[in-house]
């Protein structure tokens, strides 16, 4: 899948002395409010770059004082979008860690099929490549609040300038591995915004095997995004964050909501990435899922062979639950 790259095709119109963006719809026809307008700043996120030429992937990249970089944002619209005049259920996706991983990474693996002809708006932001969600208890290199950018920013930006139903029965959220974690961290922190969570290889105990979770979720992002800060603190943890953050401490917070795990059973061997990745994430699953069921909570939950990777034919299916979850278009 060809991944879906910026070229600015913006036009800026100054209207009482306020300067408002406004961008080329698809086939070069301006949007209207009642069909496909074009999106505009606001929530604390000024659009620095986008491309709305795409009849259905629109990319944004913003400024804001949350982040120290501009971060970008995918969002897939479903086929009829542009003449239904329907209103849509939305879907925040979230990326995994690493260096190769951003708000591209769902369009590489095929989230436009997945999406065919469901009605569905698909939200993919940058999430860093180790920002674990949160907003760290330290940073040498500048703000690196993905959490405030995601929550108090970016849904309502969404929710101002798309059709979505801006309520519970709305949204559903879901993730990749560290997006995983993220989704079910969110959605259980943020209950009254998401009817739907789902981790594909997302872990959900921090404090396990010592806390070998949150101590990943302190090095990775020393070393990958914070310059030496931490998510967590170190040597000592924020023990308040831990708790908030932490999956299976916020098990009553899952009441009520659709549920989706998929973890790997047999991680490469020889991939030490892989082994320790997918065998936490199976671990942890399984005390989470464990502590579910005691709660009497529903959930839907696969173990499937293989390691710490994006199953397609699992996201298919978890999309397919999140549309029959939700508010119908």
């Amino acid at each position: 899948m060809t991944a879906h790259h910026p070229t600015r095709r913006s036009i800026l119109k100054s209207a009482g002395g306020v300067s408002a963006a406004l961008a080329l719809g698809a086939g070069g026809v301006l949007g209207s409010a009642s069909s496909a307008a074009a999106a505009g700043d606001g929530f604390g996120l000024r659009i620095v770059d986008r491309n709305e030429s795409d009849y259905r992937m629109w990319y944004y990249r913003f400024a804001t004082d949350a982040i120290g970089w501009n971060p970008g944002v995918n969002v897939l619209l479903p086929d009829d979008y542009h003449t239904s005049g329907r209103t849509y259920p939305v879907l925040y996706l979230f990326h995994g860690g690493g260096t190769d991983q951003d708000f591209i990474t769902f369009d590489r693996e095929g989230v436009r099929a997945w999406t065919a002809g469901r009605r569905l708006i698909v939200v993919m932001p940058d999430g860093g490549h180790a920002g674990w969600y949160s907003n760290p208890v330290s940073s040498n290199v500048g703000p690196r609040n993905w959490e405030h950018f995601h929550i108090n920013q970016l849904l309502p930006w969404v929710e101002a300038n798309f059709r979505t139903f801006a309520e519970y029965d709305g949204r559903a959220v879901a993730g990749f591995s560290m997006g995983g974690f993220g989704a079910l961290k969110y959605a259980a922190k943020y209950y009254g915004h998401f009817a739907s969570v789902s981790a594909h290889s997302g872990p959900a105990s921090l404090r396990r095997d010592g806390g070998l979770v949150a101590h990943w979720a302190n090095a990775s992002s020393a070393a990958l995004d914070l310059g030496g800060g931490t998510i967590y603190g170190a040597p000592f943890w924020d023990e308040a964050r831990v708790n908030a953050d932490n999956p299976v401490q916020r098990i009553e917070s899952y009441r009520n909501k659709r549920v989706f795990l998929v973890a790997g059973t047999s991680p490469n061997p020889v991939s030490w990435f892989d082994t320790v990745n997918e065998t936490q994430v199976l671990a942890g699953q399984r005390e989470f899922r464990a502590a579910l069921d005691n709660a009497r909570i529903p959930h839907e939950s696969y173990e499937l062979p293989g390691g710490h990777f994006i199953r397609r034919d699992m996201m298919q299916r978890d999309i397919d639950g999140i549309v029959a979850r939700l508010r119908k278009a």
